[in-house]
């Protein structure tokens, strides 16, 4: 693992604000020079025409994810996943085998994409950075999870 760079990988529910902050992240991480990669849950599920939402096809999506992120950071680049994830356990047995930072994304605003909810979802429970994103700003968001990673 010592040649690895971070993978942050970006949960929470639909319209949390995963791929806008992930996004944003991406833009500050390559403006400062690093080799950085943004995988959408979204962008991931067009590109292998996975629209099964089944726990079966998530998992497959999920693991499709860690993967790629597996081989950025392998290759020298910060791979930030900004996908739903819903099975924490799922999510725990990347962190054991792979330089994760997991965050937390959340909100109790609605922002119309509650209707892609997973009943599901798990959040996490240690070793992870929580961001509200009701009331903070985007910039504040990718400066909170530069700070968690290191990586200001």
């Amino acid at each position: 693992m010592t040649n690895e760079r971070p993978i942050i990988w970006i949960t929470g529910q639909p319209g949390a604000g995963k791929s806008t902050v992930g996004r944003a992240l991406l833009q500050s991480l390559q403006e400062a020079g690093e080799d950085a990669f943004l995988v959408d849950g979204d962008d991931l599920r067009a590109l292998t025409e996975n629209a099964d939402y089944s726990p079966a096809g998530r998992e497959a999506n999920i693991r499709r994810a860690q993967d790629i992120a597996l081989y950025l950071s392998r290759q020298g680049g910060i791979a930030i996943v900004a996908v739903v994830a819903p099975f924490r356990w799922l999510r725990e047995e990347f962190k054991a085998r792979a330089f994760v930072k997991e965050v937390f994304v959340h909100t109790s605003e609605v922002r119309g994409r509650e209707h892609y909810h997973s009943e599901a979802y798990g959040a996490p429970e240690s070793d992870y950075l929580d961001l509200d994103t009701t009331d903070v700003s985007v910039e504040e968001g990718v400066g909170a999870i530069r700070s968690f990673v290191g990586l200001d």
